[in-house]
C-alpha cells in the first residue's frame, strides 16, 4: 500500500515536472510564441525612446550661397542629475526616502551632506556661468529651474501614467505622444491630492532626460569655449559640448524677405505637425517666425527627428534615421542684394530723405527676384534676442517695405494710365492736351512744372503729346486722360499689371509639403485701386483678400483724374511697380514674380497691348532718360556713354508724391540680346524722383551690369 502510493507521488511528480518543463522549453525556445510576443511587448511599453535633435535644412541664394544653416555651437551643458538638486521637491523625496530606511538617522544624515556639497557645487558653477555671460547669478539661477521644471513635469506624467492607466484621459486621444502634459498632470492632482504622495511617486520614475545634459549656457567666442573648458575641466555633472544653432552667413542681408527662427511656442507653430511624433515641436526647439522664407517654407526647412527605442532591459528595439529638412532655393543674388543694401545705407541721402526705402530688381525674362531690398536694416542672428526692441522700432525694420508696405505711386504709373487711354481709345498719340503757365481749375491737380516753376507749363516745351507728357511727366495730361477713362476700365488695367492684388505666390510644392492644408504665403498688401477714405482721410482697405478683379470695390469717376497722377487713394508696393514694369518690358505679358525657384518658368499671360501702343509708351519713357527735358534726363546724363558702350538702354519713369511724400523711379534696361532688367526705387521722405531717386537708379542698374545681367561686363562675357 505504502510503496503505491509512493509510485504515484513519483509519477505525479514526473508528470508535473515534464509539464513544466515543457512550458519552459516552449518559453525559451519558440521565440514566435505568445508569451514571448506578450513579454517582448511588455518590455518595449515598459521601455523607453530617445529622440534625436533635428536638422534644418538650408536656405540659398540662386547661385547656391548659404544664405541660413544649421552649425554647431558651444554650450556650457549641465546634467540633471547635477541640477536636480536645485530642485526642492527633488530634495524632499530624497530625505523622506532615507528617512524610511532602517538606519535612518545614517542615512538622513548623509543624503543632507551629499545636497549641501552638491549645493556648493551649484552655486560656484552658477557664480562662474555668470561671470561668462556679464549677468546676475539669478538669471543662471532661473535657468537651471527651467530645466529642472522641464524633466519633472515628464517624471510627473510616467508616474500618472503607471498608476492610473485607466484614466479616461488616454479615450480623448490616439497615443501617449499626443496627450499634453497639463492635462495628464491636472487628471494626476484629481486622482491623487496629496502634493507629497504626488511627488514622491515622481521621485520613483527613471526617464532618459534625468541622464541628458542640458544647454545653461551658449559660449559666443572661441575664447569663451577655450576658458570655459578650463573653467569646468574637473566639474562633475557640467560639460562643453556642442547644440544646433541657425547660423545666417550674410547678417542683415535680405534680412525681412529671409527672415528668421525663434521657439516653436505660438499656436500656429504648434499645430503645424501636432498629428506627427517626430515632426512635432518639442521645448527648446526653433521654427521660423513670421514672416520670411524662413517661417512660409516651414515645411520644407523642417527636419524629422530621428529615434532610438529601447526595452526594459535596455536592448536597442527600434531605430528611425533623423530626416534633414529639405534646401530651399531663392531666386535672389545674394551679392546684388548686399551691393545694394550697403549702397543705400551709405549713400548721401537728403535730409528730408528718412531711413525707410525699398529697391527692387527683377530679371524680366523669368520674373526671378534678383534683389528685394528693404531698409532700415537689422541682424539675423541677433534678432531673436533683440526682438522686443526691433517692434518698438519706430522705423518699423521689421516690416518687409517691397511688398508689405504700400505707398502712392506718383508718376510711375503714368505708363499705364497712357496704356488704358491708347487701348480703349480715349487718347491718340499725336492728340494734344495743354499744360499752359498758369494754376489748374479747382479740385484738379496742378501740373508739377507749374509748381516748381511759376509761370511755366509743358505747352511752353513741346506739343504735349503722348510721348512727351510721359517724357515730362505732365499732370495736366495725365489727370484729364485717366478722367476720360471709366473708372472700372481703368481699374481693369491696373489690376491686369498687378495693381490691387497680391502678385507674390508660392510655387506648389511649397502648399503640397504643409499638413492639413496650412499652407503658408508671405504676409503681404495688395494696394488699393479703389475709392474711399476715412474720417481720417486715410486710405481705407477693401474688405478681406483681393482674389479676382470682381472683389474689388468701385472707383468714383472723381477720383480718375488723381488715380492719373498716381495720388488720390491709389496705393501700391514697390515689388508691384518693378513688377509691372516686367510685364511692360516684355510687350505686355504679365508674370508673377518669383522668389522660389520652380522646376519651369510660367509663360505669362498676355495683356493685349498692342505693338504701337507699346512703341509710344517705349519711346516716352526712353526720352525721361535720354532726351533732355526729360525728368530724369540730368542724372542719367552722365552716364549714358558707359550705357551705349555696355549696349544698354534704359526705360524710366520719376514719380513724386505729397501727403505723404515719396520719391520713386521706376522702369527697365535692356541689351541687344534681349536682356532685360526692370526695377523700381522708392525713397520714403524723397521729395523729388528726380533728385532723390533716379541716381540710386542709376548706380544700380550699373550694378547689374557689371554682376553680369545685361550688357557686356565681364561677368557677361564669361
Amino acid at each position: 500500500m505504502y510503496n503505491r502510493r509512493v509510485k504515484i507521488f513519483v509519477i505525479f511528480s514526473l508528470l508535473l515536472l515534464a509539464v513544466c518543463l515543457l512550458r519552459l522549453a516552449q518559453m525559451q525556445l519558440l521565440t514566435a510564441s505568445t508569451v514571448q510576443s506578450e513579454i517582448a511587448e511588455l518590455k518595449r511599453q515598459r521601455g523607453q525612446s530617445q529622440q534625436l535633435q533635428t536638422i534644418r535644412g538650408r536656405i540659398l541664394d540662386r547661385n547656391g550661397i548659404e544664405l541660413a544653416l544649421d552649425e554647431a555651437r558651444f554650450w556650457v551643458q549641465i546634467n540633471y542629475e547635477l541640477s536636480s538638486f536645485l530642485d526642492e521637491r527633488l530634495r524632499k523625496a530624497l530625505l523622506a526616502g532615507a528617512a524610511a530606511r532602517r538606519d535612518s538617522d545614517v542615512a538622513v544624515a548623509k543624503v543632507d551632506e551629499e545636497i549641501r556639497e552638491k549645493l556648493e557645487d551649484l552655486q560656484l558653477i552658477i557664480e562662474k556661468c555668470a561671470q561668462f555671460k556679464a549677468v546676475e547669478p539669478s538669471v543662471i539661477w532661473h535657468e537651471i529651474e527651467k530645466i529642472n521644471d522641464y524633466v519633472w513635469n515628464r517624471r510627473m506624467f510616467q508616474a500618472w501614467r503607471k498608476n492610473f492607466p485607466n484614466s479616461k484621459v488616454f479615450e480623448n486621444y490616439d497615443s501617449i505622444i499626443s496627450i499634453p502634459i497639463s492635462e495628464a498632470i491636472a487628471d494626476f492632482k484629481r486622482k491623487q491630492p496629496d502634493p507629497d504622495k504626488r511627488d514622491e511617486l515622481a521621485s520613483k520614475m527613471d526617464i532618459l532626460e534625468m541622464h541628458e545634459n542640458w544647454p545653461l549656457l551658449e559660449l559666443k567666442t572661441d575664447d569663451d569655449v577655450f576658458a570655459a573648458q578650463l573653467e569646468f575641466m574637473d566639474t562633475e555633472g557640467v560639460a562643453i559640448l556642442p547644440k544646433g544653432h541657425r547660423f545666417y552667413p550674410y547678417g542683415s542681408a535680405a534680412a525681412q524677405t529671409i527672415g528668421w527662427v525663434g521657439l516653436a511656442t505660438q499656436k500656429q507653430d504648434t499645430e503645424l505637425f501636432e498629428n506627427d511624433k517626430l515632426l512635432s515641436y518639442l521645448d527648446g526647439e526653433v521654427c521660423g517666425r513670421e514672416d520670411g522664407v524662413e517661417y512660409v517654407c516651414e515645411a520644407i526647412l523642417r527636419g524629422k527627428r530621428g529615434e532610438l527605442s529601447h526595452d526594459i532591459d535596455g536592448q536597442l528595439t527600434g531605430r528611425t534615421e533623423t530626416k534633414f529638412g529639405d534646401d530651399v532655393k531663392l531666386t535672389l543674388d545674394i551679392e546684388l542684394q548686399k551691393r545694394i543694401e550697403n549702397y543705400l545705407t551709405n549713400y548721401n541721402h537728403d535730409p528730408n530723405c528718412g531711413p525707410g526705402m525699398s529697391a527692387v530688381v527683377i530679371e524680366v525674362g523669368t520674373g526671378d527676384i534678383l534683389a528685394l531690398v528693404s531698409l532700415p536694416l537689422f541682424d539675423l542672428n541677433s534678432a531673436r534676442y533683440d526682438y522686443d526692441n526691433l517692434i518698438k522700432d519706430p522705423n518699423k525694420t521689421l516690416i518687409n517695405r517691397a511688398i508689405n508696405k504700400r505707398y502712392p505711386p506718383g508718376s510711375v504709373v503714368k505708363p499705364l494710365i497712357l496704356i488704358a487711354g491708347l487701348e480703349t481709345g480715349n487718347i491718340t498719340p499725336e492728340k494734344v492736351i495743354g499744360c499752359p503757365p498758369e494754376a489748374a481749375p479747382p479740385a484738379w491737380p496742378n501740373c508739377w512744372i507749374f509748381r516748381r516753376y511759376p509761370g511755366v507749363g509743358h505747352d511752353n516745351q513741346w506739343e504735349n503729346n503722348a510721348r512727351n507728357a510721359i517724357k515730362g511727366s505732365c499732370n495736366i495730361y495725365f489727370s484729364h486722360l485717366a478722367d476720360d477713362i471709366e473708372p472700372v476700365v481703368l481699374q481693369q488695367w491696373l489690376y491686369k499689371f498687378g495693381y490691387g492684388h497680391d502678385v507674390l505666390s508660392m510655387p506648389a510644392y511649397v502648399a503640397l509639403a504643409a499638413p492639413n492644408g496650412q499652407a503658408r504665403n508671405f504676409d503681404q498688401l495688395g494696394g488699393l485701386i479703389s475709392s474711399g477714405w476715412n474720417p481720417q482721410g486715410k486710405a481705407t482697405d477693401p474688405a478681406g483678400k483681393i482674389m479676382s478683379f470682381d472683389d474689388i470695390p468701385p472707383l468714383r469717376q472723381s477720383d480718375n483724374r488723381w488715380f492719373g497722377i498716381g495720388q488720390g487713394n491709389l496705393r501700391v508696393t514697390p515689388l508691384q511697380v518693378a513688377n509691372a514694369m516686367a510685364a511692360l518690358a516684355r510687350e505686355g505679358v504679365f508674370k508673377r514674380p518669383r522668389l522660389l525657384e520652380e522646376s519651369r518658368n510660367s509663360e505669362g499671360t498676355d495683356l493685349g497691348v498692342s505693338l504701337g501702343t507699346l512703341a509710344v509708351v517705349y519711346d516716352g519713357m526712353s526720352a525721361v532718360v535720354s532726351e533732355a527735358g526729360g525728368t530724369a534726363y540730368n542724372q542719367f546724363e552722365p552716364y549714358l556713354g558707359t550705357l551705349v558702350a555696355e549696349d544698354v538702354k534704359v526705360f524710366g519713369k520719376t514719380g513724386s508724391t505729397e501727403r505723404p511724400e515719396h520719391a520713386w523711379f521706376g522702369g527697365f534696361a535692356s541689351d541687344s540680346t534681349a536682356r532685360k532688367i526692370a526695377i523700381a526705387i522708392v525713397v520714403e521722405g524723397g521729395q523729388h524722383g528726380s533728385r532723390d531717386a533716379v541716381p540710386l537708379a542709376c548706380d544700380i542698374i550699373q550694378f547689374c551690369i557689371e554682376a553680369g545681367y545685361i550688357g557686356k561686363s565681364i561677368l557677361a562675357a564669361e
